[in-house]
């Protein structure tokens, strides 16, 4: 097997960030009636799927890459990407949560956003990445290969 690409980690906690804020809007407007909180949870669903399946020409990594990073020192080292692709793939299922709220159950999309926003608040400002344990600690029960 080749050697994986190591990515410069501020990059997922810079993308969690915004998801953050997208995440919390949507939390919010959705306590007022679900039309509101609608329109976020199908914004969060075309991110994480975006990130999911073609995450090289995802806009977070575009900007992180274009206008972020060049303003950066070096990364005191670099990780390996397969943890954060997990933990998108776990935001991806909170996001089809709130599609399903979108769809069928409202109550749903308030839910939805309230765990995309809480891994996401982790990530971002605390620099805990919760898919990421879970891919880590999936990994060690040998539920995921290497």
């Amino acid at each position: 097997m080749s050697e994986l690409k190591r990515i410069d980690p501020r990059g997922p906690r810079f993308g969690a960030a915004i998801t953050s804020v997208i995440s919390l809007a949507g939390f919010i407007l959705s306590q007022e009636t679900w039309l509101y909180g609608a329109p976020i949870s199908i914004l969060l669903f075309a991110l994480f799927a975006w990130s999911v399946f073609a995450p090289a020409s995802h806009p977070y990594g575009f900007i992180f890459k274009k206008f972020v990073r060049p303003r950066l020192g070096d990364p005191k080292e670099l990780e390996d990407p397969r943890p954060p692709q997990f933990a998108q793939k776990v935001g991806f299922g909170f996001s089809i949560l709130g599609m399903v709220g979108v769809l069928f159950a409202p109550v749903l999309i308030p839910i939805s956003a309230a765990f995309i926003f809480f891994a996401a608040f982790l990530n971002a400002f605390f620099n805990f990445c919760l898919g990421c344990q879970m891919y880590l600690g999936l990994r060690r029960l040998g539920l995921i290969g290497k």
